[in-house]
């Protein structure tokens, strides 16, 4: 790839994953909405935001030649999508920042497990002790909570599910959120209805809340399209390196600002994490040089473990 391709393409990724990763600072500023609010009402203006870009470009027309299979496909997304925007609104809100970015830490090797059980992927050495290390860091984490952290592995299966979907579904970025948001646009408009009926609604409060509520549209789609912008420039090995950025700063927000309790048993988890996943990513960039030398014939395809983040 060229440089004058590459050098803009890591701009715009590590854009993406900055602004993702300081989600609990702007999250915790909706603390004052119930989470099923926050996440109707992020809904309804992401799709509202993305089908006034796909009008304004002139690409709204695309939306007419999906069919019924990808429109299934779509509700199965933005359900896996919804529950994973719930869950952190929540863990965020009630100050369990660290378990979220463990979550998206945990993410890459849950997307490994599920290649292996649904498409029958075959793993090297290396990323079976990736996988086993990650599974003994939660067996640690589950004994140091005293529960198992429910938050992380709810985050890091309903995406991994998400990106499952993503993988196969014929559409491009602001089509499929298009489609996955008008799937969900009943239900989010439902919800919202309910709230304002039963006046647990918190939109028309006030015009800094609705002022906050109506920003999770295009705070929503800006690190998507950043994100998709680098996805045409740069390798995925690169994508996958700054993915960690998200889970980092988030992990730094929780410890250093939120004051979040971290003993040396919580410590120990993640360093097994870390470590898994200093083993995956070191597989995976070997791997792909091997896979660059001239010659070197065709290569095993390698399970897809940094999926399109929405």
């Amino acid at each position: 790839m060229q440089r004058s391709g590459t050098v803009p393409g890591v701009v715009f990724g590590t854009g993406a994953f900055l602004i993702w990763g300081m989600f609990p600072a702007y999250f915790g500023l909706l603390s004052f909405a119930d989470p099923a609010e926050v996440v109707a009402q992020r809904i309804l203006w992401t799709v509202l935001l993305v089908l006034v870009v796909l009008a304004v470009t002139g690409q709204l027309g695309g939306l007419r030649g999906i069919g019924a299979r990808t429109w299934r496909m779509a509700a199965v997304a933005i359900a896996a999508l919804s529950i994973n925007w719930g869950v952190y609104v929540y863990g965020v809100t009630s100050e369990h920042v660290v378990e979220c970015a463990l979550g998206y830490f945990i993410n890459p090797l849950v997307t490994v497990a599920f290649g292996v059980l649904i498409f029958r992927e075959h793993l090297a050495r290396a990323q079976w002790a990736a996988l086993g290390l990650g599974a003994l860091a939660v067996v640690v984490l589950t004994v140091d909570y005293g529960r198992p952290p429910l938050i992380a592995l709810a985050l890091a299966c309903s995406f991994a599910t998400y990106g499952l979907v993503k993988k196969v579904m014929p559409l491009d970025a602001l089509h499929g959120i298009a489609a996955e948001g008008l799937v969900a646009a009943p239900f989010a408009l439902a919800f919202v209805i309910v709230f304002a009926v039963t006046g647990r609604s918190e939109f028309a409060s006030g015009i800094g809340h609705s002022g906050l509520m109506i920003s999770t549209g295009p705070v929503t789609l800006l690190p998507l399209l950043l994100f998709a912008v680098a996805a045409q420039r740069v390798p995925l090995s690169t994508m996958g390196l700054l993915q960690y950025l998200t889970p980092a700063l988030q992990m730094a927000w929780g410890v250093a600002v939120a004051h979040e309790s971290m003993p040396a048993s919580r410590w120990a988890g993640f360093a097994l994490i870390w470590a898994a996943l200093a083993i995956f990513t070191a597989d995976a960039l070997v791997r792909g040089r091997r896979r660059g030398r001239p010659g070197a014939g065709a290569a095993e395809p390698e399970p897809s473990t940094f999926a399109d983040r929405d």
